[in-house]
């Protein structure tokens, strides 16, 4: 199979939510407008995940997996699935599965003119602290990146490859992808999608991670935007 998009999904502690996993992300594959194949980035989880994980990549031909030594947080399992990718598209969805792996269909649509695609939770069905402090959040940061994003957070994206690949990691990167991207002069939208209830598992964030640690990050940011390097080769000899 020539696959064309490898989804990145996050594990930290989610058995109960994996097999779900699995059986949304398969049905995926049956309607994707692109060939897509699954990789699990396994953050050092203390349950049981990684055996089931196991599990469904010996009876999965399309999803494989990688294990972390010891649990390294969110932004680390990113930068390692766009490591390890090697399609032309990467995508990023969270294990609890409270956005739908459908819609990548919606953000596929657009990834030709753009280089980043990002869902934007429509009617979002969280609390109303997480909802509050999201949005708290997502204003100091576009205060900070000028990036235009209402929801960076949304765990739904689409992104060229080799635009992934060239981000500079830090932790608390999964806020700044779209600037990220912008730090490259590439060109990023947001697309809404839907939002449901977590159903399985635990929230990972909490209010600390959502205003006072985005707040920080913000600042590394500023820092690397200052320092960052970015070049183009008009002509190279043969």
């Amino acid at each position: 199979m020539d696959y064309k998009l490898t989804i990145v999904v996050p594990v930290y502690n989610e058995e109960d939510n994996l097999l779900r996993v699995e059986k949304e992300l398969l049905d995926y594959t049956k309607i994707a407008i692109k060939p897509t194949k699954i990789l699990f980035v396994n953050d050092g989880s203390k349950d049981k995940s990684q055996d089931v994980i196991e599990s469904i990549c010996e009876r999965q031909s399309n999803f494989s997996y990688l294990l972390f030594t010891e649990n390294r947080g969110l932004s680390a399992a990113i930068k390692a699935g766009f490591d390890h990718t090697e399609t032309e598209l990467v995508g990023y969805i969270d294990s609890d599965l409270q956005t739908a792996p459908e819609d990548f269909n919606k953000l596929l649509k657009h990834i030709g003119e753009y280089d980043l695609v990002t869902g934007v939770r429509a009617d979002r069905k969280d609390s109303f602290v997480k909802n509050m402090s999201s949005k708290i959040a997502n204003g100091i940061r576009r205060t900070f990146t000028h990036d235009g994003m209402d929801d960076t957070g949304c765990p739904l994206k689409v992104i060229k490859t080799d635009y992934a690949k060239r981000i500079p990691m830090f932790k608390g990167l999964h806020r700044f992808l779209p600037a990220m991207i912008l730090l490259q002069n590439g060109k990023i939208i947001q697309i809404p999608v839907q939002h449901f209830p977590r159903v399985a598992g635990t929230a990972k964030f909490g209010l600390w991670n959502r205003l006072l640690g985005p707040l920080m990050d913000c600042f590394a940011y500023l820092w690397m935007k200052k320092k960052y390097i970015n070049y183009q080769v008009l002509k190279q000899s043969k």
